[in-house]
């Protein structure tokens, strides 16, 4: 009896990932450390000072923690409502902070209580930060103004009333320290100077904006808002550059990286995506449990935390650089020490003793040896085999017909198992490398359960669902034909036609002869 010979399963090559340098440099994050807040962390900034703490805006509180620390350092808790928008000074010292009564307090980190507390806006206060100055705060809310404060005098400079609706977020020129930026959910972008008396700049995103970002250099503005993350020139008059669609929900906050050269976006969607800032194409993306509402990078990348709708702090640190050891490494033996005696040639006097080896056998292949064919079938469409290696599944039931008994394998199947094995196939049938198979499979199908078609709506539904994807894929072919006539046609009319010296030589003696009869 010949020995059994196990299932060959076709290879077919994989797409490989393709790995670039930011794939590998944003991969270079430890395993994230998850802190609990109370509430959704709607604000997070770093300190633009050594050792870069972070301020985390949740519920009534505001926390300072380290930046290896899992516990806060710090606590302002000052509120009766809700806080906002908590953001440092350029210089690390001072901390400024919006709240849901409307008042904005100002708060020395060497202290606890508020150095000032700014009252005018009659609704919550969604947004404050500082001029580049560091003797001025704007801030923004939901009573539609836009707002200047002197922090020495503790007073209002400047109140602008320009927007419609909420203002939700904005942003203060590194070389302008008379310039900031708001954006509001009436759609619009205001870029206001101090020196004047109404904005200088009115920018139309399309969706309510939820955050935006101005470069360092002070020339190209980033707003986002809905799915939408748009860049501006602002030098020239606030031209549209790009507009990127990459979310499939609301963008909720943006970043830059400590170069410049990575911009970063939050969503909804619960994905944070790393877009080059030359090319504007996402280069990677970081994926999280739930809906992004905060983000922040801390310089040099070292730290990237995310703050999220249901209260966690999602905080990942940059994994050190391995520094390589002058200390003398153990010796390994030497490579011929592991390739000895393989070449040996066994001489005529010598008797060799061969090692049997012994081959293991599949599930799927004992049952195909002892000739189980239904159960064999049933082996490979476990979900394990389905879903994640489908080629053995199609191996098999190659094998089946190959045998003669693919027919008899998938007859007297229940409701069930008949659904499972037409989900399979609607599925797989598209892929070209099992196409040939799954068509001979879905044929066998329909002939041995067309009887029973109308008595149930599960398998209903299925037949349904295999019909409407092989019409799909029909309709691709067809398609792809016709573009293919296409471009055969536009080849065919780039491509120039040089005669040959045989044509010529018969298109010259065909003229000769019609010369002749003419004068004949």
């Amino acid at each position: 009896m010949a020995t059994y010979k196990p299932v060959v399963v076709q290879a077919f090559p994989k797409l490989g990932e393709r790995i670039t340098q930011d794939t590998l440099y944003w991969r270079a994050y430890k395993t994230p450390v998850q802190i609990k807040e109370f509430g959704a962390v709607n604000k997070i900034d770093f300190s633009p000072v050594s050792p870069y703490n972070y301020a985390v805006t949740a519920s009534s509180r505001i926390h300072i923690y380290g930046r290896y620390s899992q516990e806060p350092i710090k606590t302002f808790s000052r509120f009766k409502d809700a806080a906002y928008c908590a953001t440092y000074r350029d210089d690390g010292n001072l901390l400024v902070a919006g709240s849901e009564e409307g008042s904005i307090r100002l708060f020395d980190l060497s202290g606890r209580a508020p150095l000032r507390q700014f009252d005018g806006p009659t609704k919550a206060v969604h947004v404050v930060g500082f001029l580049s100055d560091k003797y001025r705060i704007f801030s923004g809310g939901d009573d539609y103004s836009s707002n200047l404060w002197d922090i020495p005098s503790g007073t209002e400079i400047v109140s602008y009333s320009e927007h419609t609706d909420y203002v939700r977020c904005g942003c203060a020129s590194k070389l302008n320290a008379d310039v900031f930026i708001t954006g509001s959910y009436d759609h619009t972008v205001k870029i206001f100077d101090a020196r004047t008396k109404s904005s200088v700049m009115t920018i139309e995103h399309g969706q309510p904006v939820e955050s935006v970002l101005l470069f360092p250099s002070g020339g190209l503005l980033v707003s986002a808002g809905g799915r939408y993350v748009k860049v501006w020139d602002v030098l020239k008059g606030g031209q549209l550059l790009v507009s990127l669609k990459n979310h499939h929900k609301t963008v909720t906050c943006l970043c830059l990286n400590s170069s410049g050269q990575r911009l970063l976006s939050g969503s909804l969607d619960r994905h944070v995506k790393v877009y080059s800032t030359t090319s504007y194409k996402v280069v990677h993306s970081f994926n999280y449990a739930t809906s992004i509402l905060s983000l922040a990078l801390s310089p040099e990348d070292e730290t990237i935390v995310v703050g999220m709708t249901n209260g966690v702090l999602n905080v990942k640190h940059r994994k050190p650089e391995e520094r390589k050891e002058n200390s003398q490494k153990k010796r390994q033996p030497a490579y011929r020490t592991y390739v000895k005696g393989r070449t040996y040639v066994p001489k005529q006097e010598d008797f060799c003793v061969s090692k049997p080896v012994k081959h293991v056998l599949r599930k799927y292949d004992k049952l195909l040896k002892s000739f189980q064919s239904s159960k064999a079938l049933d082996a490979v469409l476990e979900p394990p085999i389905r879903l994640y290696t489908p080629e053995v599944t199609v191996a098999v039931m190659q094998e089946l017909h190959r045998r003669g008994t693919l027919r008899s394998a998938l007859a007297g199947r229940d409701e069930k198992q008949i659904n499972l094995l037409l989900t399979f196939v609607a599925r797989r049938v598209i892929e070209p490398r099992f196409t040939p198979v799954l068509v001979t499979v879905a044929d066998m199908i329909t002939d041995i359960y067309q009887p029973v078609v109308g008595q149930s709506a599960v398998v209903d539904r299925q037949f349904l669902r295999l019909q409407e994807a092989i019409g799909k894929e029909i309709d691709y072919q067809e398609e792809l034909l016709e573009v293919l006539g296409m471009m055969d046609t536009l080849f065919a009319t780039f491509t120039k036609k040089t005669p040959t010296s045989l044509e010529e030589k018969k298109s010259n003696g065909l003229t000769d002869t019609i010369e002749t009869s003419t004068n004949n």
